[in-house]
């Protein structure tokens, strides 16, 4: 199944989303014709990184974030970047741009932390944005279940679309990673995924109920509105 577009309009513009797409396409351009050396240099390596941290390496550290911006091909950033467009741009309307970028930035560190708790001894390079937009997916379908999302569905030799509630087609996507997590093998950092989901549903309920109106200062009450006087 493929995703074309949901029916929740945005009611700012996502200039963070927007510019996480081009920083993605940027770090595109500069690793794919490079040689795989800078990719691997910028990935986070569960072996490494641990190394880097037992050595305080700022260098190594710093590839916990490096690592979402990086791609393993054309087909994984077009798919990433598809959904953050899709998805991010509501999520960034609940919670504004900063907001937004941190919560971003928090579910990949936790998609990252976990794959290296995962595999901690693995020379494997981990890259890509996938724990974070599955942070975004995670909020999303806590925000938004009922919100209708146009997908392009093949059924053998059929092709066509159908418009599903989010909260069928985000949790279709979250079993396949669930079956791929537990199945494993394919070259894909399920535990990443999974956990990313998980920070963006916890962040998502956490934000879901409404915060309870601020407390006035006594001095802007008037005397009418506090009751009279207090004995």
């Amino acid at each position: 199944m493929i995703p074309l577009h949901d029916n929740i309009p945005s009611q700012r513009r996502p200039f963070v989303t927007w510019a996480l797409i081009v920083l993605n396409v940027l770090a595109a351009l500069l690793t794919f014709n490079a040689p795989p050396d800078l990719t691997v240099a910028l990935s986070m390596v569960p072996a490494r990184l641990l190394a880097g941290f037992a050595e305080s390496n700022p260098a190594e550290l710093a590839t916990l974030f490096t690592s979402m911006f990086l791609h393993a091909g054309v087909m994984h950033l077009v798919g990433n970047m598809w959904f953050l467009y899709l998805f991010g741009d509501n999520v960034e309307d609940r919670l504004g741009h900063l907001g937004f970028l941190a919560f971003y930035l928090l579910a990949g560190l936790a998609g990252c932390g976990l794959q290296l708790g995962l595999d901690p001894a693995s020379a494997i390079p981990v890259l890509g944005a996938s724990g974070a937009i599955s942070g975004v997916l995670g909020a999303y379908v806590l925000w938004y279940p009922n919100a209708r999302v146009t997908t392009l569905v093949f059924l053998g030799f059929f092709i066509r679309t159908i418009g599903l509630p989010a909260v069928i087609f985000i949790g279709f996507w979250f079993l396949q990673n669930l079956f791929g997590f537990f199945v494993g093998g394919g070259g894909t950092a399920w535990g990443a995924h999974i956990c990313g989901f998980a920070v963006g549903a916890v962040v998502g309920l956490i934000a879901r109920f409404p915060r309870p109106p601020p407390r006035r200062h006594l001095r802007d009450v008037t005397w009418e509105e506090a009751g009279g006087w207090r004995r």
